[in-house]
This record gives structure tokens, C-alpha cells and sequence, in this order.
């Protein structure tokens, strides 16, 4: 198994066949792939409609969480039930473009020789937000570049492809999702930005709340840089007895 699709999802029952058949169009030919949603809770048909979608479609798996763990747990749950050697994760509520994933590959690769952890990030520079989402959304980019120095400009885009052993190397906590690239230089790797599709979100309401993020995210940001203060990777060079 080459690559390993994660998609968290929280009552997105009519996005969910939609979002499926565009990451099977896409991919099929590819590379050999897998589709993992993860439900977190839904209180919606989310899960029967999950149910109904496994019969028709082999690639993919569904895990469930049986009350609401947040977006960061649910990556943390398919990412460790993942078989692929890769890992692309996307949004499930059908703003991030599955045919944004082979670009996001193809770029990952040309990384991988340059440093084995690294990873792509998208960067949703047209979105197709409220004028308010986007103007929170970057200030918080902007607060959190100047403080971790991630030097990415869009960490919220739930499209980034990387290795499945880097994440595993990750610290987790709640909500880390939104400082994976910080995180991932923290562990020596590279991260690099590619500029992805925007949609509009055709199905369901947003779980975005700008307030209670804020709060969240000042108390996170301190805590990744703790993290980043206490990092060091050495420079390790094997030693043989071949002359």
C-alpha cells in the first residue's frame, strides 16, 4: 500500500459520496491506495451513510469514534490505523480539491530525496471563506509564523501529504493538527507549501469558531514553543569496519 488517504469527518453526511468519488477518480491509476474516514461522533446519518458507502466501495475504511475527540484525534486514529507508507489528509466537509493530492505528491517525492522528513503543505490562497473566517484566519497565521518561525503560510489547510513514520515520531496533543509543520521542523524535517484549489462549502455548516479557537490556540502556541525550545536533533554519523 502506497498511500493512505485520512479524512476526518464530523456530521458531513452529504458530503461524504461526493467527496469519496472525486478521491477515487482521482487516484485511481495512481498508485495503490486506501481511503480512511474517520467519524468523530457524528450526531447526524453520517454513519449510515459511511455503512452504506463500504458496500460499494472496496478502498475504503471507516473507524468511528463514539463521542467527539476533535479533528486532531481523528487524524491521530487513521493515521495509526493507516497501511500506506504515505499519508495525504484533506478536509471532509469538501473545500479541499482531491485533484490538488497528485500535485501534492509529486512535490513530496522531489523532497523525499532532499530530506526523508518532509512534508507538503497545502496553501488555499484564494479561499472561499466569509470575509471574517479569513481575517481571523490570517492573523492567526501571521501571530503564529512570527512567534515558531514555521515559515508556512496556510497550516489550516487540511491538505498535506508526508510520511506515515514522521507522524508517528510527532508529539501528540489536541488540536496539533494546526502546528504540524512547526512541528515537523522541530523534528529536523522540511516543509514546503504548494498552492492548492478553494471551494465553497456546498453541504452542512462550518465547526469553526473563531472565539473559542483564539483561546485554544494562544495556550497551544506556548506549548509549541516549549517544544521547539527543548528540540535537538543530533547529527549522527554510523561507523563501520568496511575499508
Amino acid at each position: 500500500m502506497e498511500l493512505s488517504v485520512v479524512v476526518p469527518v464530523r456530521n458531513e453526511a452529504g458530503n461524504l459520496a461526493p467527496l469519496l468519488d472525486e478521491i477515487v477518480r482521482t487516484l485511481d491509476g495512481l498508485c495503490e491506495y486506501e481511503i480512511i474516514y474517520v467519524d468523530d461522533g457524528s450526531t447526524d446519518t453520517t454513519l449510515p451513510t459511511l455503512t452504506a458507502l463500504l458496500q460499494s466501495q472496496p478502498r475504503l475504511r471507516v473507524l468511528r469514534h463514539r463521542q467527539g475527540c476533535g479533528q486532531s484525534t481523528a487524524l491521530w486514529t487513521g493515521i495509526h490505523a493507516a497501511q500506506g507508507a504515505t499519508i495525504a489528509t484533506l478536509d471532509g466537509d469538501g473545500q479541499n480539491d482531491p485533484a490538488d493530492i497528485p500535485r501534492l505528491l509529486e512535490a513530496w517525492r522531489g523532497l523525499q530525496r532532499e530530506n526523508p522528513k518532509s512534508m507538503v503543505a497545502g496553501y488555499r490562497k484564494s479561499r472561499k471563506d466569509s470575509g471574517w473566517r479569513k481575517i481571523s484566519s490570517r492573523i492567526a497565521n501571521a501571530v503564529r509564523g512570527c512567534v515558531l518561525g514555521d515559515d508556512t503560510p496556510d497550516t489550516g489547510c487540511g491538505l498535506k501529504v508526508f510520511p506515515c513514520e514522521l507522524f508517528l515520531l510527532l508529539p501528540y496533543f489536541d488540536h496539533m493538527h494546526r502546528f504540524l509543520p512547526a512541528l515537523v521542523q522541530r523534528a529536523g524535517g522540511k516543509v514546503v507549501s504548494v498552492e492548492v484549489n478553494h471551494r465553497p462549502r456546498l453541504n452542512g455548516v462550518s465547526k469553526y469558531d473563531t472565539w473559542q479557537r483564539l483561546g485554544m490556540g494562544i495556550v497551544d502556541l506556548f506549548g509549541v514553543m516549549w517544544l521547539q525550545r527543548r528540540a535537538f536533533v543530533p547529527e549522527t554519523v554510523e561507523m563501520t569496519n568496511k575499508t
